[in-house]
């Protein structure tokens, strides 16, 4: 049998759902959804010291059943070159005890049938318990959860949750409901679930509530974003060098420009990721607290962006905010350097290999603006998590972290290509390299479920694509190295709702200062504006949970 870990649902998750979705192959039909997302990790802190985090986490314990040819480093992804051949089966029999439990999942496409369906019961008659699936429609997965956690009678066994989808007052339903797993899993506890102790211990990290763990993870990648440019074009024009900072890549977006090409989309997210911009906080030296928008980096880039537009760079559909037809702008060639999550890098070869062989994108070399080190700001390595229900019987909770133990299977094993793709023959055959080939019957049935409940690390296995793992991991690898942690990291803070609205003005201000219709006199006003209307306070909110660690 062989297997390939290129069901994109199970893949890296990122830090919202837009890129969530585009992963699922619906990130562009599904606009509604995407309102309001957010890159902070909202979470359930009873009180403001968010409780002890590191008590609570698992031992972290990794395991390869199949060695990868590029092994991860500094938490980068790791790559397989090849598919195995022969996989490893890890569980020698069901570790369930035949109990039926019952589990809410959301999906962003057709719900399959529950009844009659082959994959479901294979799955189930693999991790011997029955999983009685409630689907509902991702895009109002929101209220559908507020209804549920609203009622305990409703909630079922087993609650997948993602961040962009926790209601009002999760802390008390966290509480409340979902048990505590700190004592099944803590420290060297997690040694009775071996692939659940292959999970990092910066994803568990964002499964701890008030000091207990209490939820098992869906793990993504610690570097979410990148600075793509054209290399096929570049290279057959004569540019092969990396631009060492800001300047030069203003310099190289000036010379790129010219008759119906421009060099850019709207590149606010690289010049933050240039110029280090910490992602909400820093913590200085004397132990305060500065706001991402009061720092010199985020003033300087500001400042570089503001440029790009100036020097007519930037593609005049990006100047007028189109920011849906991005991706086809940079594909088609109009544009050359775009920003995208690091999942779209493997899916725009997926559109255009076919139709152009020779298409390639790259991320640009980690650099700093400045020339000097650069700061890369580690990613949520976990944005959708699962809980269970309160049991007063530890057997149950132990069975179904003996599923979810199964559940987490890695590449290379027959469990995981059983999660992922069903049933050799039935649901999906086998291709010239490997690669598993989904059958009609795998579009009725086999769609992403079981894998909300909790997945396997990460890794790369697009073997589709010549080059891709290898280039894929190598730069990655290469970036790790430049990636800290950013503050409160890893824990899990519910931000009083009076400073919920806070950020958009600073939103509103980045098109605008960047597309010359305000200036950075306005950028002061705003921070002042900010500071009087809640922006001190909630300054200090966090010191608060500072001063509690």
């Amino acid at each position: 049998m062989n297997m390939n870990l290129d069901s994109d649902a199970t893949r890296v998750l990122p830090l919202n759902r837009r890129s969530f979705l585009t992963l699922l192959g619906v990130g562009a039909a599904t606009p509604a959804v995407l309102a309001g997302c957010s890159s902070e990790a909202p979470g359930g802190a009873g009180d403001p010291s968010g409780g002890d985090v590191t008590s609570a986490l698992p031992d972290y314990i990794p395991i390869d059943y199949v060695e990868p040819d590029f092994p991860s480093v500094n938490g980068s992804t790791a790559g397989y070159a090849t598919i195995p051949t022969d996989l490893v089966q890890v569980f020698d029999a069901p570790p369930g005890s035949g109990s039926e439990f019952t589990a809410m999942t959301p999906l962003w496409g057709a719900i399959p049938p529950t009844e009659g369906n082959q994959y479901f019961d294979a799955v189930n008659a693999a991790i011997g318990s029955t999983i009685q699936f409630q689907i509902s429609d991702g895009n109002a997965y929101g209220d559908k959860l507020a209804a549920v956690l609203a009622s305990e009678r409703d909630v079922p066994d087993w609650v997948s949750i993602p961040t962009w989808n926790i209601p009002p007052r999760f802390d008390q339903a966290v509480e409340a409901l979902f048990e505590d797993l700190t004592p099944f899993l803590a420290g060297s506890a997690v040694e009775k679930y071996p692939n659940l102790a292959n999970i990092p211990t910066d994803v568990w990290k964002f499964c701890v509530f008030d000091g207990q763990l209490k939820a098992l993870p869906f793990p993504g990648e610690i570097i979410t974003d990148a600075i793509f440019y054209r290399d096929d074009v570049l290279e057959a024009e004569g540019y092969t060098g990396q631009p060492a900072n800001g300047q030069e890549l203003l310099d190289l977006a000036k010379e790129l420009t010219g008759g119906d090409r421009w060099a850019a989309n709207d590149l606010w997210n690289s010049s933050v990721i240039i110029h280090g911009v910490v992602p909400k906080w820093r913590i200085n030296d004397d132990g305060t607290l500065t706001h991402r928008v009061e720092t010199d980096e985020y003033r300087a880039a500001l400042e570089w962006n503001a440029a790009l537009f100036a020097q007519g760079s930037v593609h005049p559909d990006a100047v007028a905010d189109n920011s849906g037809d991005a991706k086809t702008r940079f594909e088609s060639g109009q544009v050359l350097i775009s920003n995208d999550g690091v999942g779209g890098w493997h899916e725009a070869l997926g559109r255009q290999l076919a139709s152009n062989p020779t298409y390639s994108q790259r991320p640009f070399t980690p650099f700093a603006a400045d020339g000097g080190t650069p700061v890369l700001w580690k990613g949520n390595p976990a944005n959708i998590f699962s809980f269970l229900k309160k049991n007063s019987d530890p057997a149950k909770i132990e069975e179904l972290l003996a599923v979810a133990d199964f559940l987490a299977s890695p590449f290379g094993t027959t469990e995981f290509e059983l999660i992922n793709f069903g049933l050799e023959d039935l649901h999906f055959s086998v291709d010239a390299n490997g690669l598993p080939v989904a059958t009609e019957l795998a579009a009725t049935e086999v769609q992403p479920t079981y894998i909300f409940l909790t997945d396997p690390p990460v890794v790369n296995a697009k073997v589709q694509y010549p080059g891709f793992v290898e280039a894929f991991c190598t730069w990655m690898a290469d970036a790790a190295q430049y990636v800290n942690d950013p503050a409160f990291f890893g824990m899990q803070i519910t931000e009083p709702t009076q400073y919920a609205s806070l950020a958009q003005p600073f939103e509103d201000l980045e098109k605008d200062i960047s597309r010359g219709r305000k200036s950075m006199a306005d950028l002061d006003a705003a921070i002042e504006t900010w500071k009087t209307s809640g922006g001190e306070e909630l300054r200090a909110f966090y010191t608060d949970i500072l001063d509690a660690q």
